[in-house]
């Protein structure tokens, strides 16, 4: 995979409720899956990073603004990388997925906004494979008013 891939889904309703899915996301390689929620709107939860683990993330309620950025240096990383944003959103199902190599944080948009995690490694992989950045070491989290 190149770079963070956004695979869209869609929303269907009829008389008995609303339907949301995303048939183009493969589980191929997904080994766990974790729920993540933030205490309040606008809390920062980054950087995280792996060598070889990838993930793929689903707002399941509310939008979150989650952001990728390719690792160049594990020890001292660019403060000047590009970094993807992308919003997800309940309303509008996608998932976001995130090549190994990347680090990856979200921040919350809305009150109760809850990110499901699907993850390539096993618990104990992943912590042989963590690598931390303090959650300001990119900046990309604030909203513009347009």
């Amino acid at each position: 995979m190149e770079g963070p891939v956004l695979i869209p889904g869609g929303l269907a309703a009829d008389d008995r409720g609303h339907l949301a899915f995303v048939n183009g996301f493969d589980f191929a390689g997904v080994r766990r899956f974790y729920l993540v929620e933030n205490h309040r709107r606008g809390f920062v939860r980054a950087w995280h990073a792996h060598r070889h683990e990838a993930k793929h993330v689903l707002a399941v309620s509310g939008s979150a603004l989650v952001c990728a950025v390719e690792i160049d240096d594990w020890d001292r990383p660019s403060k000047s990388l590009p970094v993807s944003r992308f919003v997800l959103s309940s309303r509008s199902p996608a998932v976001l997925s995130i090549p190994a190599g990347y680090a990856n944080g979200f921040m919350s948009l809305t009150d109760g906004a809850r990110l499901l995690f699907f993850s390539t490694a096993s618990l104990e992989q992943s912590r042989g494979d963590d690598v931390r950045y303090d959650a300001r070491y990119w900046n990309p989290w604030e909203v513009v008013e347009r």
